[in-house]
């Protein structure tokens, strides 16, 4: 029988937590964490999981889809039906675009966070 665990906290390593927090606070809508500070910023969802946001000196942005620095995590978010609205605000607050694009952008798109982390916005 499998251990029962649930997924509590994710915590993504860059160079400057506070604004890296910031950004996806702004994209989600999520709460700060209460003891968000400089080498560690959080945020808080309803159902308990807190997006962590850590510093680490020397952070070398993920190369996707090159694996010369592998991406170290993905991250997926539903964003209902509107694809471009959700891709629109996200790049107006820092995020890139790949050019690259493994999915029929109909349904997912790949963006990057200001760190370099790769993520998916995916239609309903």
């Amino acid at each position: 029988m499998p251990l029962r665990m649930k997924l509590v906290a994710i915590t993504l390593d860059c160079p400057d937590p506070p604004a890296l927090a910031a950004f996806y606070q702004h994209a989600t809508g999520l709460e700060p964490h209460p003891e968000s500070d400089a080498d560690f910023a959080g945020l808080n969802g309803e159902d308990g999981l807190l997006l962590g946001f850590q510093r680490v000196d020397g952070h070398r942005a993920p190369s996707w889809p090159g694996q010369t620095v592998p991406q170290q995590l993905h991250i997926c978010f539903d964003v209902g039906d509107d694809l471009d609205e959700a891709e629109a605000r996200l790049l107006e607050l820092g995020a890139g675009k790949p050019e690259f694009q493994p999915h029929d952008e109909a349904r997912a798109r790949v963006f990057t966070d200001p760190a370099g982390h790769p993520f998916c916005l995916v239609k309903s």
